[in-house]
This record gives C-alpha cells, structure tokens and sequence, in this order.
C-alpha cells in the first residue's frame, strides 16, 4: 500500500504535553489553525520518537506540517489521525525538525509536498457555497 503525505500550514494554537501509553508508545497531539475566511482548528498526533519534534516550537508561531492520513477499525468505530512526521517553522525555514515517515526508509521517504492550501474554498455559481451547515 502506497502511502500519501500532505502539508499543511498554519499557527500553532495549542500543545499537548506527551501522553504515555505503554512502555513502547506515546503520543503528543498538537492543534494548528489554518489561515483564511472560515480558519479551520486541526488535531496532529506525533508518535513515539516523533514526540519531540514539538520541543523546538511554540504557541502562535507559523509552522508548515507535513503528514500522513492514518485510519483504522476499533470495536465498531473508525478512527482517523494525522499523523506528523515533519515541522518547519514558516519564519525561520532553518528552524525544522523532520523523521522518517513511519515505516519509511531514507530511499522511500516520501517528498515533502508544496504548502499550497489543501483545503480550498469553492464558490457556487451564486457566490454561495452548497455545504448544509
């Protein structure tokens, strides 16, 4: 199975401390805020060794997030997370930290995508979006 990367950019509005979980995993969730007419709040997960890839950031600084869909069954309910594996501080483009992508090897790793916007705002013929919410 092919594995797809995205990057997304936005403001590092909160951060989670560390959560253990077991002797050989824990996570750390972050949430970014995307730019934009309709700013969207998004949940990241960082697993394992990629926890401390957030030591190097802080609230309120603009951060490019690259990372994978991830998805899966558990009693019933489908669970989704996005998983980072890299961040790049969009002021300070020396300031990043990057892993391999999960199960990734350095000849496999996948390519950062460009920080065009992944989620584009699309207008109706009338100027009115046809989302029912």
């Amino acid at each position: 199975m092919a594995e797809t990367s995205f990057t997304v950019r936005g403001t590092l509005a909160v951060l989670f401390d560390t959560e253990v979980k077991s002797d050989k995993f824990q996570t750390r969730n972050f949430v970014i805020e995307t730019p934009g007419e309709y700013p969207q709040l998004i949940q990241f997960q960082a697993v394992n060794e990629r926890c401390g890839i957030l030591d190097n950031f802080q609230q309120g600084q603009e951060i490019d997030v690259s990372f994978d869909l991830r998805g899966r069954e558990w009693n019933g309910k489908y669970i989704t997370n996005l998983n980072a594996w890299k961040i790049v501080s969009v002021a300070n483009p020396v300031q990043q930290t990057k892993l391999p992508a999960p199960g990734a090897t350095r000849a496999t790793q996948p390519k950062p995508q460009p920080a065009n916007d992944p989620f584009p705002t699309y207008k109706g013929a009338g100027g009115e979006d046809d989302l029912p919410f």
